[in-house]
């Protein structure tokens, strides 16, 4: 029941028109996104916001398909977490519930041994 008006049927949720990332999710985005530019790795990003999923995409060119998705799918919290990362070839590469976790994939790509 509705408190202002009794009687009155409960008040449906409004469906929100696009998913986003949030300034926190972005700021560790960004963050690993300034390291894999400074490493000569990446060198343009894309931002595609639908009804249901936040997706920010790397590229190593602009005129390639995707490097990477970053993913946000807030109706898969509860069961395999919400954020996850794509490869090129559309295999799952990590997914969870923690941004910074599901992160260190690509992080790890950054990482090389010097001789």
């Amino acid at each position: 029941m509705n408190a202002k008006f009794p009687g009155a049927a409960p008040a449906i949720p409004a469906i929100p028109e696009h998913t986003t990332f949030d300034r926190q999710e972005l700021g560790q985005i960004m963050a690993l996104y300034g390291r894999m530019v400074a490493a000569g790795e990446w060198r343009d990003y894309g931002l595609s916001f639908l009804r249901d999923t936040a997706v920010f995409s790397v590229f190593r060119r602009a005129s390639e398909h995707p490097l990477y998705r970053i993913e946000k799918h807030p109706k898969q919290r509860l069961k395999q977490g919400q954020y996850r990362v794509v490869g090129m070839d559309g295999r799952i590469l990590k997914r969870g519930s923690d941004l910074k976790a599901v992160l260190r994939v690509l992080e790890r790509r950054l990482i090389r041994v010097v001789e």
